[in-house]
């Protein structure tokens, strides 16, 4: 979901019922692109985080606090000399514009009243906080001279004003329209529908373009221009009731899930997204705050954990080619029983063959059949013979040494996906120490600084059922052997996916019977944590722990089991207790 214009209209609503009237008592810029305003306002004390990140630009409350630099850049300094104490006379944004004026008014120097305005913009790589006295710019956070752009320069000394936005219209301002004024704009736009609506109107995404589409009943694929006039209409009514909302200010913000991971977020309901779970909250800042921190949670381990991918995809690749290999070469070795069989009806036979014979025909006692031999005419039936039986020799040597060899490569290969699933289910730094340690123990990496062991602190996964009893899921193939092999008793449960890398699932049974809500529950958080997690259904094994055994010398998080129950379950863990 873009930061689009509702979802500042959203913003502007919370920001004025909180901080107008208030006065700013701290300015910080912990980074080169960002404030952080701290406010009291009403005996209470808010900061306000303002970014103008080119990838990531955000305006929200927080309750958290950043380190700032020893020494404060020149532009924290301005608004320092300018806005200390300064009160915040009200808080506003033109139109749907992704852009927030914050008014304020201070003493200057000679103690005579003063009024200044900081403008937030919130549009992408030309994000930027601009600092104006009437409509004429004292300073920015980010400097724009007219070699960067053409159209409008950001310095000081120069006059502010909003930048055109490529012939689009205010949305609100069809409130005073006919949905012929809006039928006419949208049906000369030869693309699709949802499109048309956000290049036609300031402050939509894509994606609450595509929801006005869909609370319409109208697929937002098609075309625009080819679009019956009682469609439009219908579009014009529900992008207005839309509309209203936003007046009214009657918003909702939420997050969308998609199993447990966030997809989207809104300041409005997003109908769209029916099938998927929604979380509301009672602010937009705690929305942004909260999506962009577990995205970028995500974002970071998986940039912590590219080397770690990078070196288990290439040792995964390795061991499926030569695996792969191996099996036409076992293949091939079929034949071994062939030649045997030639090599013993020439010894039985071959008296009877003429010299210079390609070919001897001889009932098989095996199979009783007769059987065609081929002959190399240039040796005699004995040399023949000893040819079938060393091509015999050489083929069964090889079938003896691949029969080991596949085995090795293929649990190589088992253990390297199991590795990689523990990669995808990482979400913490922390997680990321055991599975190093595991491929330095395999030999995948070579350990730095001696032979001192990385430090672990990461703890499994811990859920609690709808019915109390404690779950607990292995993060890695250690954690795995760990809560099997050490931490379970042997009345307690075990669960696993079947046949494919996952976690170790266990059910503290505390001498007691489990339910059927938890056997699913525990089933589910089996599939979730598992390479099976995108499967409608996954099988689960599941059994006490008491019948899983790890045979001698197995890999780790290796085991094996003979008597077990079986289900088949989504991955939904959406309403299960995660303890943190």
């Amino acid at each position: 979901m873009a930061f689009d214009g509702i979802t500042i209209a959203s913003i502007v609503k919370e920001l004025n019922q909180n901080l107008t009237g208030g006065r700013i008592y701290k300015i910080a810029q912990p980074e080169s692109d960002e404030l952080l305003l701290t406010i009291k306002n009403n005996g209470s004390q808010y900061r306000l985080l303002l970014s103008a990140d080119a990838s990531l630009p955000l305006v929200y409350l927080t309750d958290k606090n950043k380190q700032s630099p020893l020494t404060a850049p020149g532009f924290c300094m301005l608004l320092r000399k300018h806005l200390q104490n300064a009160r915040i006379l009200d808080i506003t944004q033109p139109g749907l514009e992704r852009i927030i004026r914050i008014r304020l008014e201070h003493l200057n120097e000679l103690g005579d009243l003063c009024q200044k305005t900081l403008v937030i913009e919130i549009m992408g790589k030309h994000s930027n906080i601009i600092f104006c006295h009437e409509n004429m710019i004292l300073d920015s956070i980010k400097h724009i001279s007219g070699m960067v752009s053409s159209v409008r320069e950001v310095l000081p000394g120069r006059e502010y004003f909003i930048p055109q936005t490529q012939d689009k219209q205010d949305p609100l301002s069809l409130v005073d329209r006919t949905s012929q004024d809006f039928a006419d704009k949208i049906s000369s736009m030869p693309m699709p529908l949802y499109k048309a609506l956000y290049c036609a109107y300031t402050g939509l995404s894509p994606v609450m373009a595509q929801e006005i589409c869909f609370r319409a009943g109208l697929d937002g694929d098609l075309p625009a221009n080819a679009q019956e006039p009682e469609t439009l209409n219908r579009l014009f009514e529900t992008f207005l009731t839309l509309l209203k909302q936003i007046i009214d200010g009657d918003f909702a913000p939420n997050i969308i899930y998609e199993k447990k991971n966030p997809v989207e977020f809104s300041a409005l309901p997003l109908t769209l997204y029916a099938d998927r779970e929604s979380i509301s909250y009672a602010s937009i800042s705690e929305v942004l705050e909260r999506y962009y921190e577990e995205k970028n949670t995500l974002t970071r381990i998986r940039q912590k954990s590219a080397d770690l991918r990078r070196i288990v995809q290439t040792a995964l690749e390795r061991n499926i080619k030569k695996y792969d290999l191996q099996c036409r070469q076992m293949k091939d070795t079929e034949k071994r029983e062939k030649y045997r069989v030639y090599g013993e009806l020439l010894n039985t036979y071959g008296y009877g063959v003429e010299p210079g014979a390609k070919s001897m025909e001889a009932l098989n006692y095996y199979t009783d059949e007769t059987i065609t031999i081929p002959l190399d005419d240039t040796l005699t039936p004995s040399e023949n013979a000893k040819k079938y039986f060393d091509k015999y020799g050489k083929l069964k040597r090889t079938f003896e040494a691949l029969s080991e060899l596949t085995i090795e490569v293929k649990n190589e290969i088992e253990h390297l996906e199991s590795i990689s699933a523990a990669l995808d289910i990482a979400l913490q730094e922390d997680d990321l120490v055991q599975i190093r340690e595991e491929l330095i123990e395999s030999g995948y990496i070579r350990r730095k600084g001696g032979n001192k062991k990385l430090k672990i602190t990461s703890q499994p996964f811990h859920y609690i059922s709808s019915d109390g009893f404690h779950i607990y899921v292995g993060k890695n193939n250690y954690q795995n052997d760990e809560l099997t092999f050490k931490t379970a008793s042997g009345s307690d449960w075990w669960f696993h996916a079947k046949g494919i890398p996952g976690s170790h699932v266990i059910v503290r049974a505390e001498g007691k019977e489990l339910p059927d809500r938890t056997f699913e529950e525990a089933a589910r958080l089996a599939a979730y944590y598992s390479k099976g997690r995108e499967q409608e259904k996954v099988e689960i094994d599941y059994l006490q722990r008491k019948n899983v055994k790890k045979p001698g010398g197995a890999k780790p998080g290796f085991v094996i089991y003979y008597t077990n129950y079986s289900m088949a379950i989504d991955s939904d863990i959406s309403g299960l207790e995660q303890v943190k």
